[in-house]
């Protein structure tokens, strides 16, 4: 296994240089006047900050990677929420500063957003998981109407083999398993192929897990739209199951009902729930290799670089192979 310095990344110490005082003048250039009060909030992939301001409101502000996204697909992202949000779905889309909601303050790319409240659903809330079913609906509708031109779709390639490529071409992977991942992952996406061909896709969320929802007086807010693509409406979906498999079946039977009041289900596409599951698990790992010289990761992941780690991931895939063995959920109306 080589050094873990040594591995290629997306971006090398891409906020070396974003200091809090460059995070502050970048708020003052976007016209705000900032008291000094700064505090970063959980995020990896950006840099996200709630900034206090002089009339005591707050703001957020999001520091995007450099070169992970053009301009053209944050806009894309953009667009999106706000489309929702003129729908009256409850997001929380960019603010508009001197007409433009993509804002650059030296090498850095950002955005301003209002601070919005709320904890994460209550799934096991059957009132709830309909509420939140229905808005996922509400959404898919939208997202329906037209396309992304700027932004990725959810593909097997690009979300299992692009990631297998990478840990194996850079020897991320101890000797130890690095044969018994390169067999394992081959034999997967040989599958997930077959299941990800000729599917429908619409404007998703695309990452619509409980952390980017906030539920706040029996509504669910939906926050982060960071991964928002092409893909198949079940991947806002699946996320939402937990349990054992009649535990899911319940649940399916209630999320799908409350989601047709407002947007058409293919149970078709069920059969898509341990692939989409499988290819999370592995873009997951490479995501992390992809930004190990980021420090933030590191710390965030301590066990990553260990056979330990590598192990348990082997042995994650190998339960989703016997997953997709399985029949799938099903769902009758």
């Amino acid at each position: 296994m080589v050094s873990v310095m040594s591995i290629r990344s997306d971006s090398n110490v891409p906020y070396e240089s974003l200091t809090p005082d460059k995070v502050l003048d970048a708020i003052e250039d976007a016209g705000l006047s900032p008291s000094g009060g700064l505090l970063a909030l959980n995020s990896y992939e950006n840099r996200v900050y709630q900034i206090s301001l002089e009339d005591n409101d707050f703001v957020i502000a999001k520091f995007y990677r450099p070169g992970r996204w053009s301009d053209a697909a944050i806009v894309e992202e953009h667009t999106f929420t706000q489309e929702l949000f003129n729908e009256e779905l409850s997001v929380v889309p960019p603010l508009r500063v001197k007409d433009q909601t993509l804002l650059q303050h030296d090498e850095f790319r950002f955005a301003l957003f209002p601070r919005q409240g709320g904890h994460a659903p209550n799934l096991e809330n059957e009132d709830d998981l309909e509420i939140l079913s229905r808005a996922i609906a509400r959404m898919h509708a939208l997202g329906a109407q037209l396309p992304f031109e700027h932004r990725e779709g959810l593909t097997s390639k690009r979300l299992g083999h692009e990631s297998r490529q990478f840990l194996l071409q850079n020897q991320f992977l101890p000797m130890e398993v690095e044969s018994a991942y390169d067999s394992l992952t081959g034999h997967l996406l040989e599958r997930i192929d077959l299941c990800m061909e000729n599917i429908d896709s619409i404007r998703i969320h695309g990452d619509c897990h409980m952390g980017n929802v906030l539920w706040r007086e029996g509504i669910p807010h939906f926050v982060d739209f960071d991964d928002c693509k092409m893909g198949p409406g079940i991947q806002d979906l699946w996320m939402l199951l937990s349990g054992d498999r009649n535990a899911q079946q319940i649940q399916l039977r209630v999320i799908l009902d409350a989601y047709r009041d407002f947007f058409d289900f293919d149970p078709a596409t069920l059969t898509l729930i341990e692939p989409l599951r499988t290819l999370r698990i592995m873009h997951h790992a490479a995501w992390i290799a992809r930004r190990w010289s980021d420090p933030a990761f590191p710390s965030a992941f301590p066990t990553f670089n260990t056979v330990k780690y590598w192990s348990e991931h082997i042995l994650t895939l190998r339960e989703q192979m016997a997953m997709l063995d399985e029949p799938a959920l099903t769902y009758l109306y």
